[in-house]
């Protein structure tokens, strides 16, 4: 499960768009955090087909930090997967893009802040018995305080795995995934994000949102659409989020539960394996897979398998969107 942390300038609107979002309240004083599903109709389908007794979606957890770009709130910020930058677009004074542009810079210093701390520290080792290490550390921490310096977030230097990984355990802001969500008035939720921003941002009504968080589906959907919306907000955020963090879905079903699960595109079967446990990746020996619409048009799986549809994989398979998994492994 990945934790989305979301960032935004006072009156923005962030902490209604997290209550919307999560249909969460409040918890004065602490960071509010909410888990939410990862909408998928695919489960309900496999779930019927397979008779499962329990339904399983992916997840995500919102985190939405009181007191926004305060000390403590950049520490919590750093242990986070990624950002949800949100932005104020209604209001004759409503600046998005300068408004972004100021909580990049926002970031930047915090991360200069952070690099220049880390930088002395590992100076001072690499005089010292581990000077090696240290000294990659300091090639690192001197690239990415150049850019930090020239006020360019991390994103846009060239790290090597190790300064990549360097960086990483610093908890570098600009160096996560952003994803960007304009708060526009409840008439501009269907026309698309303000004007000047590059790569696009997401337009979402925070009000409108809120007003339907407390609706069912079929209620939800008759108000959306009243204002030519045909996707809640939190789907929108949610698939953003997972194109931000390069994550795919892959499934398991059976008698007992259909359950979604997350993993870096690109994942080998035994990394998949070892989301669903690490016995699985320990002892992987074959993957038994098939895709989704094979499977369904098969009816089920045991037809899937006799139809020649499903397929054994080995330790060098590359996982795919929506492959449907049966791992097989040795203890």
């Amino acid at each position: 499960m990945k934790d989305i942390g979301i960032v935004g300038m006072p009156f923005s609107g962030k902490s209604t768009l997290f209550t919307a979002l999560t249909r969460a309240g409040s918890a004065g004083g602490r960071s509010h955090q909410a888990v939410v599903e990862v909408p998928d109709e695919r489960i309900a389908v496999l779930a019927v087909m397979e008779k499962s007794r329990k339904r399983v979606p992916a997840k995500v957890k919102f985190v939405d930090v009181p007191g926004g770009l305060t000390a403590q709130g950049i520490g919590e910020f750093r242990q986070m997967d990624a950002l949800c930058m949100v932005v104020r677009a209604y209001g004759a004074d409503a600046d998005p893009k300068g408004e972004l542009a100021s909580l990049e810079v926002e970031l930047v210093l915090a991360d200069l802040a952070s690099v220049e701390n880390g930088l002395d520290k590992a100076r001072k080792k690499s005089r010292g018995a581990q000077a090696n290490e240290a000294r990659a550390e300091v090639a690192a921490l001197e690239q990415a305080h150049a850019l930090l310096e020239a006020e360019r977030p991390l994103t846009e230097g060239t790290f090597d795995e190790a300064g990549h990984k360097v960086l990483s355990g610093y908890g570098a802001l600009t160096l996560k995934p952003w994803i960007v969500v304009a708060n526009v008035a409840e008439e501009d939720a269907a026309s698309g994000a303000p004007d000047g921003f590059v790569g696009g941002a997401i337009p979402i009504s925070a009000a409108l949102e809120a007003e339907v968080a407390g609706l069912d589906d079929a209620e939800a959907a008759e108000l959306l659409g009243g204002f030519g919306i045909e996707e809640r907000g939190l789907d929108r955020v949610v698939a953003a989020c997972y194109r931000a963090l390069d994550l795919i879905t892959f499934l398991t079903t059976g008698e007992d539960e259909t359950r979604a699960w997350e993993v870096r595109r690109g994942a080998k079967a035994p990394e998949a394996a070892g989301v669903i446990h690490t016995d699985l990746q320990r002892g992987f020996i074959r993957a038994e897979v098939v895709g989704y619409d094979d499977l369904v048009g098969a009816g089920s799986w045991d037809s899937a398998k006799g139809k020649g549809l499903l397929r054994v994989e080995g330790k060098d398979y590359t996982v795919g969107e929506g492959d449907v998994l049966n791992i097989r492994f040795a203890v």
